[in-house]
């Protein structure tokens, strides 16, 4: 896929297919996040990939969907869950918190750009139980869970649009299809 249509039409997806992800395609993603630019080049992260279906609906179970929607329109359904999660880990010894959010913000976007080359969507989720599911990831002491992203074949489309009167809330169509609204170029950039 050329480069910004793959940009373009990497959108955020709440809704999936029960289909599972490729080992290769899985090692792919973590090969891109790995490759990320760090800091200081200090890697601070690492990752835990919950790919059995217990384990999925166990971490589900302590996520949070789509918080501009009602629960009713924002969670996935039975049916429409993620087939995979992926947690993203800070190691407090290596970064104490200084830059890991860059770090994270840029092995995520490799990682999920990296996925939807080959159909396979994503959601970053921050809304969750991290006390719960770092014991449920068995972290240490010294690791802190950054966020978690669901991974599945999306089962809708998500398309962005200009944000109009400065609306910027995601909504979703009469197709039940999520539309993005997104500042003008305009809006967002000063040339000096």
């Amino acid at each position: 896929m050329e480069l910004m249509e793959l940009l373009k039409l990497r959108r955020t997806y709440r809704r999936f297919k029960q289909e599972p992800i490729s080992d290769e395609i899985i090692d792919e993603m973590l090969t891109s996040a790995r490759y990320a630019s760090s800091a200081a080049n200090l890697q601070p992260l690492s990752y835990v990939v919950v790919k059995s279906q217990e384990k999925v609906k166990e971490v589900f179970e302590h996520t949070k969907w789509a918080g501009y929607l009602p629960k009713e329109e924002g969670q996935p359904k039975a049916g429409e869950e993620p087939v995979l999660f992926i947690g993203i880990i800070e190691n407090e010894n290596i970064n104490r918190g200084q830059y890991c959010d860059t770090d994270a913000g840029l092995a995520i976007s490799n990682m999920t750009l990296a996925a939807w080359n080959h159909g396979v969507g994503s959601c970053i989720i921050g809304a969750c139980d991290k006390a719960e599911l770092s014991n449920m990831f068995g972290l240490k002491e010294e690791q802190k869970l950054h966020t978690v992203v669901a991974f599945g074949y999306p089962s809708h489309t998500s398309k962005m649009e200009d944000a109009k009167d400065g609306n910027i809330k995601y909504y979703l169509d009469e197709n039940k299809d999520y539309v993005v609204p997104k500042r003008k170029m305009e809006d967002i950039v000063k040339y000096l």
